[in-house]
Formats: C-alpha cells, sequence, structure tokens
C-alpha cells in the first residue's frame, strides 16, 4: 500500500487523476455487505461521523467553505450529496452514477491559507472523502446493528475497492488490506485540524440545537433539554478520540458508559429492526435496490 505519510506529497500535487472503467463490469450487488448494511436507516446514527471526519483534513474542508453551501443551506448540502453515491452502490446504472459523482467535483480547486493548491479529484483527497463512508459502514454496523467479524469487516473492505472504481478516480492511494486499512484511517485521524467547516458543523453539539425564531427561548430550553442530552451522548460517542479534541467536545468515561448502554440496547434490537418492511429499514434508494433485485435483506447476513 502507499503509507499515509505520503498524503502530504500526494495531496500537494493538487491534480485530478483519472482511470478509464468504461470497458469494465462494476458492480456491488444483493450478496454484499456494503448493500446489507450501507443503506440501512440505522446509518444515520453515524451522519457526523462521516461528514466530520472528512471534514477534518484541511484540503477537503476548504474546497467545501470555497464551493458549497454549507454555511447557508447545510441539510440542503447533505440531501443533494448523499442520494448520487447512495445511487453508486443500489442502482442499475452504477458506472452512471458513480461518474456523475465524479463530475461534481472536476471545478472543486482552490488553495488552503498557507498557499498551496488542492483538488477534489486528487487520489489522495478522494479516497479519503470515498474512506469515509468504508468508515462508516464499518463503524456504524458494528456499533448499531450487530457485531461484525473480522472476516466480514475484511470482505466490507474489499467490497469498497468496487464502490471506489465506479468513481473513475485513481486508486495509488487506496490501502491494499483491511490492516492496512486501519493504519491508514488512523495516521489520517492523527492530522485532524480544527477547520472552519468542522467547527461550524458541530456547533450544535457544544451550543445546543438552535429553536425555532417563533418559539420563546425559556420553552425550548426545556423541550431541547432531552435533545440535547442524546447528541452529545450518542452522536459524540460515534466520533473518533482526534476529532472530539480538534472540535473540543466534551467527553468522559460517564458518557462512554452511557454510550456503550445505548449502543448494547440497539444491537440487541436488531431482530426487532429486521421485522420492519424494508422501506422502512432502508433508506428509499437502498430499498429500490432490494425490490429490483427481488432480494429481502432482512434474511440475509444477519450473522
Amino acid at each position: 500500500m502507499n503509507s499515509p505519510d505520503v498524503f502530504e506529497a500526494g495531496v500537494g500535487e493538487a491534480e485530478p487523476a483519472y482511470v478509464d472503467i468504461d470497458s469494465i463490469d462494476l458492480r456491488l450487488g444483493a450478496d454484499s455487505l456494503v448493500w446489507k448494511f450501507y443503506g440501512d436507516i440505522r446509518g444515520v446514527l453515524g451522519f457526523q461521523r462521516l461528514a466530520g471526519t472528512e471534514n477534518c483534513i484541511e484540503q477537503l474542508a476548504q474546497g467545501v467553505e470555497d464551493h458549497s453551501v454549507i454555511f447557508s443551506d447545510f441539510l440542503g448540502r447533505a440531501r443533494r450529496t448523499g442520494p448520487p453515491i447512495m445511487r453508486t452502490v443500489y442502482s442499475d446504472q452504477p458506472h452512471q452514477w458513480g461518474r456523475r459523482v465524479r463530475d461534481f467535483h472536476r471545478d472543486i480547486k482552490g488553495t488552503v491559507p498557507d498557499g498551496s493548491r488542492y483538488h477534489a479529484l486528487n487520489p489522495e483527497l478522494y479516497y479519503w472523502a470515498h474512506a469515509t463512508f468504508v468508515d462508516q459502514v464499518l463503524t456504524i454496523t458494528d456499533t448499531f446493528i450487530r457485531r461484525l467479524s473480522y472476516e466480514e469487516k475484511e470482505q466490507i473492505f474489499e467490497e469498497s475497492k468496487t464502490w471506489y472504481q465506479l468513481y473513475g478516480v485513481s486508486a495509488r492511494s487506496q490501502p491494499e488490506t483491511y490492516e492496512d486499512f486501519c493504519v491508514y484511517w488512523e495516521t489520517m485521524c492523527d492530522k485532524f485540524v480544527p477547520t472552519r467547516t468542522i467547527l461550524y458543523a458541530t456547533g450544535y453539539l457544544s451550543k445546543g440545537v438552535p429553536g425555532p425564531r417563533w418559539m420563546p427561548r425559556p420553552l425550548w430550553r426545556v423541550i431541547s433539554a432531552p435533545i440535547n442530552a442524546f447528541l452529545r451522548t450518542v452522536i459524540v460517542g460515534t466520533l473518533p478520540r482526534q476529532m472530539r479534541e480538534v472540535c473540543e467536545l466534551d467527553w468522559d468515561d460517564r458518557k462512554q458508559r452511557r454510550f456503550d448502554r445505548f449502543a448494547a440496547g440497539m444491537r440487541a434490537a436488531n431482530p426487532l429492526f429486521n421485522r420492519l418492511p424494508i422501506r422502512l429499514l432502508y433508506t428509499p434508494w437502498a430499498a429500490e435496490g432490494w425490490e429490483r433485485t427481488g432480494v429481502d435483506p432482512r434474511r440475509i447476513h444477519n450473522g
């Protein structure tokens, strides 16, 4: 594998690197663990981990700040970003959707404060963005759905290589094995910095969820207290240690125990979740994929 220590040198090239995938029949399917777990509705519990870890890397956060509407339409950006990536996995036209996701990023380039350049389709930067999705599948499944065996984690990582290929971007920075991926992940987390983007995106975790303008503030403080308590335990609990530190989010052993109890309860409820209709258990794009293939995901890969 390419050592994550070469990330700075690679990302500093700030040039896109495409590969031709048109002649290769690439797709994930109903027999894959990525299909089983990526579109599960419980993945929403990992939204902040996914979006946050991406934006703790300076170059990626700068691209978001320079080229997106995160500061004026945070939820809108999320709605526009998520579905095309879901369709890259679950649609019957994965090449088309993969290229579309890639091409969204063709003009996302600029400079970071030290004057060095970045480009969203530079392989080191683009793979990091993809790695956060791979990590979400691994971490949220193992934490809130059911424990994964080491072999299943290896399988998810191997399937993520096909997922990444669908974008048509060079895989030169992709780790070779799941074990390499774990080392890569920790090394990248050690590069986290408190970017303006991530401090904005996590502000609600420290300051509390803002209430509607029409509601009196004293009333909102009462109503929002359990919401903020949940977020500060469950959502902050999903975050890597390095992200909590750079965002200055409080965490201690007591909160960890509360988080562990919640996660264990979620895993214990997995048989109940698997009784839900597919349209309730999965996001719309994943549910469409399952219905198209005629496979019932509630009956497969249950551990």
